[in-house]
């Protein structure tokens, strides 16, 4: 008996009611027209979606660059300060800032504050307005990645610049403008191996002076040769008559 009602139990039963949501195959291309009041509710809720203009791309662009054609204050005080800096420095260098920890960058800072040298760090959008349509126009390339600057007003102080700038692998020399000349890294390290303005004027007056006594010496050679012959014919015509003058009192005695 027990064996009938478990076998009646996992017996498996066909359902008597079966739910389908749709009789027949649902057509994608064509879909069926809803009921008025549906279609009225969503004709009403439908998105509106205003056409855009035929001119649009030139209008977006127009406001793009009246946008950018907003100064800001701020900016024009900082760019004014940054050609301040570039007018009255006789001695700028550009530095390419690769990651350093900011306390390392703080120590090379006052290492070179010590001798009188600023270090500034300004943005792209500043320093085109700092040097546009100035004679600095062309260091506009080298600020395509962070890039420090460093100012002094004196161009002898560049050996203590090069020497503070070995101890910091990561701030890279680009370039340079000492007395208003626009110098490449290699002319500028060459810069820093010539002597000062003084002892250049000294060699080079030494270099005219005996060029010009080359050519006095030159020009009196022949002169100089001409006396000294004279001088040992005249002393050789004075030493004949001495010689000569017992011989001549030998022969009347």
């Amino acid at each position: 008996m027990a064996n009938l009602m478990m076998n009646g139990l996992l017996q498996s039963r066909n359902p008597m009611i079966a739910f389908r949501r749709f009789r027949g195959k649902i057509n994608i291309q064509r879909p069926r027209q809803p009921h008025y009041e549906r279609a009225r509710v969503l004709e009403i809720v439908k998105p509106f979606y205003k056409k855009p203009e035929f001119n649009a791309p030139c209008l977006e662009a127009q406001r793009t660059i009246e946008h950018k054609k907003i100064d800001n204050p701020y900016e024009v005080i900082i760019a004014r300060e940054a050609r301040n800096w570039f007018e009255q420095s006789r001695l700028v260098a550009f530095l390419h800032i690769n990651s350093i920890r900011q306390e390392d960058m703080f120590k090379m800072q006052v290492a070179l504050h010590r001798h009188n040298v600023t270090v500034k760090v300004y943005g792209k959008s500043i320093i085109r307005k700092a040097v546009l349509g100035t004679k600095f126009e062309a260091i506009l390339p080298l600020f395509e990645a962070k890039t420090a600057l460093v100012f002094c007003s004196d161009e002898r102080k560049i050996n203590q610049v090069l020497s503070v700038l070995k101890k910091t692998p990561q701030v890279v020399l680009l370039a340079g403008i000492v007395e208003g000349r626009f110098l490449s890294r290699n002319e500028f390290v060459a810069y820093a191996g010539m002597p000062d303005l003084t002892t250049v004027r000294a060699q080079l007056a030494a270099v005219l002076h005996g060029a010009g006594s080359k050519l006095v010496g030159d020009l009196q050679c022949h002169q100089q040769q001409l006396v000294q012959l004279l001088e040992a014919y005249t002393r050789s015509e004075e030493s004949r008559p001495s010689s000569a003058g017992p011989t001549c009192d030998k022969e009347s005695s």
